[in-house]
């Protein structure tokens, strides 16, 4: 519509779009200082909002599964880096869930520009023109986007899907399989479907795998 305002967004395969911000942990250059890692990039609408404060302080709670998994988490809001750091501490000081004394040690982008907001789709006008929506992307190791999630501002991420993702795209990636809905690890993976008839024949009579039928294989997941 004329006169409205569109932002691009990037797409699963695409490369991760570069950028230099000031964080709570000093200065990055995205992706590049994170090479080699997982990243999870992920933004919120502001600071100091009841949401984002749950969602801080489980993420920041659950910092260690991340890390066993490669994978480094990185903030975002269109906030400045001091009201940031007063949210941060504020957060430390609070008390929920069994949780305490939480401390967010990965990096959360000041974005008061929206520099980098923008550059990721993650204002999307309907939500809001002046706050960034919970955006999920999930960028492997060669900053290569792999996933991307969106939630509407009123509605907080499952910590246990962001897991969940992160181990179902490196199972992927390590064993060259699918994984089926709900999987977890341990679960039975998919085995790729066959591209000939041959293939197909050998497939419903391979005693390793459980064939439901000859395109939908399963093989048991040993790691």
């Amino acid at each position: 519509m004329e006169g409205e305002t569109t932002y691009s967004m990037p797409l699963i395969g695409d490369k991760a779009p570069e950028f230099k911000a000031v964080t709570t942990q000093g200065n990055i250059n995205f992706p590049a200082d994170f090479k080699g890692k997982w990243v999870v990039l992920f933004s919120h609408p502001a600071d100091f909002t009841p949401v984002c404060t749950t969602e801080f302080m489980t993420l920041a709670h659950n910092d260690a599964k991340f890390k066993e998994l490669n994978a480094q988490l990185v903030g975002l809001s269109i906030d400045g880096i001091h009201s940031h750091v007063a949210w941060l501490r504020r957060i430390k000081d609070l008390e929920w869930n069994g949780m305490k004394n939480v401390d967010v040690a990965f990096p959360l982008i000041e974005d008061i520009k929206m520099d980098v907001a923008k550059k990721y789709g993650m204002i999307q006008p309907k939500q809001s023109t002046t706050e960034a929506v919970r955006a999920v992307f999930f960028i492997d190791p060669n900053g290569i986007i792999r996933c991307i999630l969106y939630y509407p501002m009123s509605t907080g991420r499952n910590l246990n899907e962001m897991l969940r993702i992160l181990r179902a795209l490196q199972k992927a990636d390590k064993d060259k399989v699918a994984t089926p809905m709900n999987w977890h690890p341990g679960d039975d993976v998919i085995v790729p479907a066959p591209s000939t008839c041959g293939d197909a024949e050998k497939r419903v009579k391979d005693k390793d795998l459980k064939c439901v039928d000859w395109f939908l294989c399963f093989k048991a997941d040993k790691n």
